[in-house]
């Protein structure tokens, strides 16, 4: 059985100092230093971040940048296996059309075989904030366009995972319009308390498409903060995804420190989830 320790990991930047006070953004500086950090914490899974602000210098998109991260991913024992598209949100071709829509369809295919270069499983897609759906046009060519690529996408191995702020109803609703061996839902505790719904709910509504978890804590109706001081029923909410038999990751996508030890903020962080995940099984 696989070691709740195992099945812990962080999004890409909680092991650096935050880029242009940003609670997330590519660590530009530090991504190397990134993976050692983690190997002392005993973390062995890491979530990618790409923003749209000079996506093809990421090193996940260059041939040079490809081989440096597999090649400090394997000294450091640690797997990439998910990748939030920070970009998606930030310039979502669900919302342009023509010439502009285009070009970021042609950045979505440029993820996508980058992820499968490097054996990343999950791409997450953030329909939330600037990336909201919010007509009924924008979930059409959002459907159009992927499900074009969801041949594609299963030759390669990649799934695409949605993070959303539909009710769960809604949520379901809309994932069932997709096939499931190729897309599925990216569960985010913290934004679930936030917005004010029911775990129980949302779980019961859609649990065999959850893929990929983020462990966060939120205020209702406001920002991320400390795990255990929020709108977060976290121990509530794992125990009812384990219990659905959910098998995957938790990726801690937590709030910042704010003494600037952000390694020590994510061992604290990576034992409260163990916890909860051990206490999930008894």
């Amino acid at each position: 059985m696989t070691s709740p320790l195992q099945r812990i990991g962080f999004m890409q930047g909680r092991l650096s100092a935050p880029v242009d006070g940003k609670i997330q953004a590519f660590p530009w500086e530090e991504w190397r230093e990134e993976f050692p950090r983690a190997k002392a914490l005993g973390l062995t899974r890491m979530e990618w971040t790409i923003d749209q602000d000079r996506l093809r210098q990421n090193p996940l998109t260059t041939g040079a940048g490809q081989k440096d991260i597999l090649d400090v991913s394997r000294t450091n024992g640690l797997r990439i296996r998910s990748l939030t598209g920070d970009c998606f949100m930030q310039a979502p071709f669900w919302k342009e059309t023509g010439r502009a829509q285009a070009t970021l369809i042609d950045d979505l295919d440029l993820v996508i075989a980058s992820c499968t270069a490097l054996g990343i499983e999950f791409i997450v897609i953030p329909l939330v904030d600037n990336g909201k759906i919010e007509t009924a046009d924008e979930e059409e060519t959002l459907l159009r366009v992927l499900l074009a690529r969801q041949s594609s996408l299963a030759g390669q191995g990649v799934k695409i995972v949605f993070e959303s702020d539909l009710p769960p109803a809604r949520l379901a609703q809309f994932i069932g319009r997709l096939p499931n061996e190729t897309f599925g839902i990216n569960y985010d505790i913290g934004n679930s308390a936030s917005l004010g719904h029911d775990s129980a709910d949302e779980i019961a509504a859609y649990a065999p498409r959850i893929l990929n978890v983020h462990v966060k804590d939120r205020v209702r109706g406001g920002t991320t903060v400390p795990l255990g001081t929020g709108a977060a029923d976290l121990a509530k909410a794992i125990r009812m995804i384990e219990q659905s038999g959910y098998a995957g990751q938790y990726i801690l996508q937590t709030a910042r420190a704010v003494d600037g030890d952000h390694a020590g903020a994510l061992a604290r962080y990576r034992d409260m989830t163990i916890g909860w995940l051990e206490a999930a099984r008894r």
